[in-house]
């Protein structure tokens, strides 16, 4: 059966990538969580989507001390989220502010998420290739997944992903088709879909046999996930 992550946490009712989102995410029932991580202009891992936090400024140009503390630090997020699987993008994009081509910000994670001894569940995924192969160049015990944006051709990214020895693929759902998911599963690779949100996509994924929902609707996709376990279906 597929594993549910929370989109950023639960964001139904709390502030996306915050301690309390991913807190609350565990109290529903979530199989694991997906939130994003950025470095601050002195070198902290923080945790936030955007590159900029409004009010405040860029956060490849603030320090961690002047960002506001509902944005947490990667090392309390793994603290707060023990026993959890976590999926952990790195937002590293050619032309973003802050943008790392040197790998650094990735063995800078690697070596965080080490600290915290074996971390079952993990999986580190990046749209930027490169960045999760600085990953695996530095810890090569961490799965790894490749982002895929809406336009991917999904068949090179397959064959990339294979050649590469890459865990998984995370692909934007409204670009899968069954037989595809079955071809990535032949070839030993994970399907983890962000983001289905409709019940009706949901149910799609399902019926593909995606290995993780990444979504924003916690609870429908809790529910929907529970209600065909418990009719034997896929």
């Amino acid at each position: 059966m597929s594993q549910v992550f929370a989109h950023r946490g639960c964001t139904e009712g709390f502030v996306e990538n915050t301690l309390e989102a991913f807190v609350e995410a565990r109290r529903r029932g979530a199989d694991g969580i997906e939130f994003d991580v950025r470095r601050s202009a002195d070198g902290a891992l923080v945790i936030h989507h955007d590159a900029e936090v409004p009010g405040v400024g860029l956060i490849s140009e603030t320090t961690v001390s002047e960002l506001p503390p509902h944005v947490p630090l990667l090392a309390e997020v793994i603290e707060a989220c023990a026993g959890m699987a976590m999926n952990v993008e790195i937002k590293n994009w050619p032309g973003d502010p802050g943008y790392d081509p040197s790998g650094s910000i990735s063995r800078a994670v690697a070596a965080e998420l080490s600290e915290h001894g074996p971390l079952e569940g993990l999986i580190v995924s990046s749209f930027d290739a490169p960045t999760i192969e600085a990953l695996r160049a530095a810890e090569p015990s961490i799965p790894i997944g490749w982002l895929l944006g809406a336009t991917a051709p999904l068949e090179d990214a397959l064959e990339a992903a294979r050649r590469r020895d890459y865990q998984a693929i995370h692909p934007f759902f409204a670009t899968l088709r069954a037989p595809f998911v079955q071809r990535c599963h032949e070839g030993g690779l994970a399907v983890n879909v962000w983001t289905p949100n409709e019940d009706r996509d949901l149910e799609a994924m399902l019926e593909m046999g995606v290995d993780t929902l990444i979504t924003d609707r916690l609870e429908a996709a809790l529910g929907i996930v529970a209600r065909r376990e418990a009719q034997g279906g896929p």
